[in-house]
């Protein structure tokens, strides 16, 4: 793993990959796909950035197989949709990068299913994605999932009494908690897949500090966070950096089921990729599995009897 870069990744020649986001780390994800052979699959919300992050990836990359799906991880109804115009379009989805996501709204927003803004977007939107396309990985002779957490999850506490930060909403507290709960996810999908037999190999990765748009999007460029973005520029690694981590868990053959990746400098801030401390935390099975019914619950669906695209036909949204 010592000093791995998009030089190291294997060819993704025949794979098809996708990706949630467009912009950001989602963006340097799908540029190094493609350039690595993928057909690779943008989903995100907004179809007018979507279209554009596939053509400057056309600029860069010329004949790149990289094509924009609309889903908005904010309603699970848009979710479901693209589970079944994935079906009807591809045979299987060997790559799956959960990525895409929101931080610290300064008040308290939802989604349209009634969810806390980031629990519903960077944890439960993810979990539901994953559900929807389990028939489709599974189809993969090598499936993986990589799931984004953060340096916040080691802050995070998972609130079962309170998950939608009813009670009390704090921007950053919720923001950990959501990203807390990706990292369970990725170990918990791991154990399940081992049980179930769904050869899926679940990795956890993080970024970083990266010079994304992330935290100007959300709590806004004159927040602390934006204003830390925009004057302290420096104390953030380059996004193509930030995603090295990423493309490790998701391409080298090195990659272990069940692991978290990260960058390998001073409290793991920035660098190249390496294998990351998990949050004790993160580690507590009980949790885990009572999160995951819980979630199953407010999701409306169940891993074990998740969709089967018999009739492609039948699945145009």
């Amino acid at each position: 793993m010592a000093n791995w870069n998009t030089r190291n990744m294997p060819s993704q020649h025949g794979r098809t990959i996708v990706v949630t986001g467009t912009g950001g780390l989602a963006f340097e994800d799908a540029l190094a796909f493609a350039k690595a052979g993928a057909t690779v699959v943008m989903a995100g919300r907004n179809p007018a950035k979507g279209r554009a992050a596939v053509a400057r990836i056309g600029q860069v990359s010329p004949g790149a197989a990289v094509h924009f799906e609309a889903v908005d991880l904010a309603d699970l109804a848009s979710i479901a949709a693209f589970g079944k115009r994935m079906a009807y379009r591809y045979d299987r989805v060997d790559v799956l990068i959960n990525n895409a996501g929101v931080m610290t709204p300064p008040t308290r927003q939802v989604t349209g299913d009634g969810l806390e803004l980031q629990f519903g977007v960077n944890y439960l939107g993810h979990f539901a994605l994953t559900c929807r396309l389990l028939p489709l990985l599974r189809r993969s002779d090598a499936p993986r999932v990589v799931t984004l957490s953060s340096v916040a999850a080691r802050a995070g506490q998972i609130d079962l009494e309170d998950l939608q930060s009813e009670r009390l909403y704090r921007p950053m507290k919720a923001y950990g908690q959501s990203k807390l709960a990706c990292l369970m996810f990725a170990l918990e999908l791991q154990r399940r897949s081992d049980e179930a037999g769904w050869g899926i190999r679940s990795v956890a990765a993080h970024p970083g500090v990266s010079r994304t748009d992330l935290l100007l999007n959300a709590p806004g460029r004159s927040s602390w966070q934006g204003l830390a973005r925009s004057y302290l520029w420096f104390l953030f690694q380059p996004v193509a950096k930030g995603a090295l981590p990423t493309l490790y868990a998701a391409t080298s053959a090195y990659t272990r089921p069940g692991t978290y990746y990260g960058p390998n400098g001073m409290g793991e801030l920035r660098g190249l990729p390496s294998e990351a401390k998990i949050p004790p935390q993160a580690l507590d099975t009980n949790v885990a599995r009572r999160l995951w019914d819980i979630s199953e619950d407010l999701a409306d669906l169940r891993y074990a009897e998740a969709p089967h695209y018999a009739d492609n036909a039948l699945m145009v949204a």
